[in-house]
């Protein structure tokens, strides 16, 4: 399956120009796509509802939206109340079905300078053809190590209560008539995740290290509730993978800030993973990643 994360700096592509068709044409064709920094109703972005124009430009998806940012930007029109909300977050986008969605307020520290926003993790449980999977399209805060440290911690520890915790609901229907399930069987909520989005943080960094863990001796390790980086396992590894350029102190950096994280027990299905380096129409490039979710679980996946 192919998987997509793009920060697309909500329509504003590092030529300055927006164009929220841009991002879509780039993450089209895609099984699952993560995207990072889509609003609602900014000015800076012309009020538009960004998660419903790209429901539009990519017809054929489910999506789920979850805004980490909230203020309200109501107005009166002609004596009547417009309620409406000024929003910031991600958004998750898949061919196949999302079965449940939930987002994760992630920790914030009060800043004195510079601005800083809340940040936020969504969640999606999506059921593949190698079992169940939480998909998770994440925005880590930009400002301090320490404060990812916290954000990290935190989605760490949701992690591992997953499978303990369940999904939206559990149990057997003791009112069926009132039809909290629908009918449907408990939903799942796996262990099996994949973590995706723009981190703030570069490899070999401490938050890095928290995630993927330290490896000195056993560099290919994998545990079952843990993560490796998608690209470190790769079949196909990639050359220059950096996912964003910036000048600082007078010289062009190349970073990689954008990653994609994988359970263990996929560690050995990652066929390959790049960046679109050179695109436009952000300031971040995509990164792309083919993953085998297609093999069930002992028929040849690992």
């Amino acid at each position: 399956m192919k998987l997509v994360s793009y920060n697309i700096q909500y329509g504003f592509g590092s030529d300055g120009r927006y164009d929220l068709s841009r991002a879509a044409r780039i993450v089209d064709g895609a099984d699952i796509i993560a995207l990072q920094e889509v609003e609602r109703h900014w000015q800076r972005s012309r009020f538009d509802d960004q998660p419903e124009l790209l429901s539009r430009l990519l017809p054929g998806y489910h999506w789920v939206y979850g805004p980490a940012f909230d203020m309200d930007a109501s107005e009166r029109r002609d004596g009547r109340l417009i309620n409406r909300r000024r929003q910031f977050g991600t958004m998750v986008l898949s061919k196949l079905p999302i079965v449940w969605s939930r987002l994760h307020a992630l920790p914030m520290r009060r800043t004195l300078r510079p601005l800083n926003t809340r940040n936020a993790a969504l969640e999606c449980m999506i059921r593949t053809p190698a079992g169940p999977v939480r998909v998770l399209s994440l925005h880590l805060a930009h400002i301090a190590a320490e404060e990812r440290l916290e954000q990290i911690d935190y989605l760490l520890a949701e992690h591992r209560r997953a499978p303990s915790e369940g999904g939206p609901w559990s149990g057997i229907d003791d009112e069926p008539s009132r039809n909290w399930t629908s009918g449907e069987i408990e939903p799942e909520n796996p262990l099996a995740a994949i973590w995706m989005g723009d981190f703030n943080m570069e490899p070999g960094g401490a938050e890095y290290r928290r995630i993927v863990g330290r490896t000195p001796y056993h560099r290919g390790a994998a545990y079952l509730d843990g993560f490796v980086d998608a690209a470190a396992v790769a079949i196909e590894p990639a050359g220059d993978f950096h996912t964003h350029e910036k000048i600082i102190d007078g010289r062009l950096a190349k970073r990689r800030l954008d990653h994609c994280f994988v359970g263990g027990a996929f560690a050995g299905r990652v066929r390959s993973v790049r960046s679109d380096i050179g695109e436009v129409a952000s300031d971040h490039f995509p990164v792309r990643v083919d993953i085998d979710l297609e093999t069930p679980p002992g028929l040849g996946g690992r």
